[in-house]
C-alpha cells in the first residue's frame, strides 16, 4: 500500500506546472525514503528531476517500492479539481494499475477523489554524475524569469557568463542585442534577495531560451534557484521545494558551430 498526504494541495499543483509542459508523462517511484521522478522532456533535450523526501509529507506509507507511471496532463486535470487549502492525499494499491487522488476541505465537510489509470512506461534511470561545478550562481528566482523571458525577445539561444565580478546574460539576434549583468549582493534584508556565487573558474556557456523559459515554471517553487554550471557538461537548474524537496533541472549547452 502506498499512502502519502500533502497538507496544502497548491504545492502539488505548482509541481505539475513546473514539469507538464517539459513531459507529457513521467514515472513517480515511491520507496520509504519518498517520490522520485526523473524523465527526459518531449525533445530528449533536457533531463527533469524531481525529489520529494518523505519526512516533508504530512504523511507517508510506503510498504514496498513502487513506480507509478501516470499521464501529466490527466493529473493536472484532476489538480486542477482540488481548491488550494484542501489536503491531498495520493493512494495506490501495492499491484494497481490505478492510482487514487482525495482532496479534503479543511473543514472536512468536502471529500472528492479521483482515480486514475496509470500507464506501462519503459523508462532507463540515467545515472547523474555528481560534479563539482566551476561555478554555482544563486539569485531570486523572479529575477531570473524575468532575465530569460526578457532574453528569449532578441534570440533563441542565451549566453550565460559567470566571473568573479558578477553574472551576465547576454542574446543577441536580428532586432539587436541584450545584456543583463548582476553582481553579487553584499548585503541584502532578505535572504530571498541575494545574488551568490562561488566561483572556482570562469565559465561562459550558451543555451537554449526556450528551455530555460520552461524551467522557469518552478519560480513559484521557492524564492532562490541555483545555477550550476562547468565548461562542457549540462547545466543544473535547481528549485528547492521547502522542506520537501526539489526539482532539478539539467540543459546541455550548445556548441557554437561559428567557432570551427
Amino acid at each position: 500500500m502506498f499512502e502519502a498526504r500533502l497538507i496544502s494541495a497548491t504545492i502539488l499543483k505548482k509541481i505539475l506546472d513546473a514539469i507538464k509542459d517539459l513531459l507529457n508523462e513521467g514515472t513517480f517511484d515511491c520507496s520509504d525514503s519518498g517520490i522520485q521522478l526523473q524523465a527526459m522532456d518531449n525533445s530528449h533535450v533536457s533531463l527533469v528531476s524531481l525529489t520529494l523526501r518523505s519526512d516533508g509529507f504530512d504523511k507517508f506509507r510506503c510498504d514496498r517500492n513502487i513506480s507509478m507511471g501516470m499521464n501529466l496532463g490527466s493529473m493536472a486535470k484532476i489538480l486542477k479539481c482540488a481548491n488550494n487549502d484542501d489536503t491531498v492525499t495520493i493512494k495506490a494499491q501495492d499491484n494497481a494499475d490505478t492510482v487514487t487522488f482525495m482532496f479534503e476541505s479543511p473543514n472536512h465537510e468536502k471529500v472528492s477523489d479521483y482515480e486514475m489509470k496509470l500507464m506501462n512506461l519503459d523508462q532507463e534511470h540515467l545515472g547523474i554524475p555528481e560534479t563539482d561545478y566551476s561555478c554555482v550562481v544563486r539569485m531570486p528566482s523572479m529575477e531570473f524569469a524575468r532575465i530569460c523571458r526578457d532574453l528569449a525577445q532578441f534570440s533563441e539561444s542565451m549566453l550565460i557568463c559567470c566571473t568573479k565580478e558578477g553574472v551576465k546574460f547576454s542574446a543577441s539576434g536580428d532586432v539587436g542585442s541584450a545584456n543583463v549583468k548582476l553582481a553579487q549582493t553584499s548585503s541584502v534584508d532578505k535572504e530571498e534577495e541575494a545574488v551568490s556565487i562561488e566561483m572556482q573558474e570562469p565559465v561562459t556557456l550558451t543555451f537554449a531560451c526556450r528551455y530555460l523559459n520552461a524551467f522557469t515554471k518552478a519560480s513559484p517553487l521557492s524564492g532562490q534557484v541555483q545555477l550550476s554550471m562547468s565548461a562542457d557538461v549540462p547545466l543544473v537548474v535547481e528549485y528547492r521545494i521547502q522542506d520537501l524537496g526539489h526539482i532539478r533541472y539539467y540543459l546541455a549547452p550548445k556548441i557554437e558551430d561559428d567557432e570551427s
